[in-house]
């Protein structure tokens, strides 16, 4: 079982450079969890680039299927103020904006605060940074 970051998850929905390899680390272990807020952020990400004229109405709607099925799947953690008190500990720490802090309290709620062998699937570099140093496994 793996944290995954909506940066991540976008890539298994999109075609984009890093898909196959964020396609591999889901093969590896389907087990995802995730930050609640991350459905509407992928939902965005696709409607947006629709709107930018680079998906087509049957892309979206596929892509938009396989979202709520891949959510639907996994282990989501819900938003409450411990998480939002350690996100604002991790945005003292590092240079996250609210949204990433969210999603690293998150994985880290998920794992007790014990993050050592466990996987933060992420393709943003500052996320990423981020949970490395918080003791995360970034993959892919």
């Amino acid at each position: 079982m793996k944290f995954w970051d909506s940066s991540a998850l976008s890539a298994i929905l999109l075609a984009e450079s890093a898909s196959a390899g964020v396609v591999q680390v889901l093969k590896s272990d389907p087990e995802a969890v995730i930050w609640w807020a991350s459905r509407a952020e992928c939902a965005s990400a696709i409607l947006r680039r629709a709107r930018e004229g680079r998906l087509g109405e049957k892309e979206v709607e596929t892509a938009l299927e396989r979202l709520d099925q891949l959510t639907a799947d996994s282990m989501v953690i819900q938003p409450d103020n411990s998480v939002m008190d350690l996100a604002i500990v991790l945005m003292k720490r590092h240079p996250l904006a609210a949204a990433d802090a969210m999603q690293l309290a998150s994985g880290l709620a998920w794992c007790r605060e014990r993050p050592h062998g466990r996987g933060f699937a992420c393709l943003d570099n500052r996320l990423r940074e981020a949970a490395r140093k918080e003791g995360f496994t970034v993959l892919p």
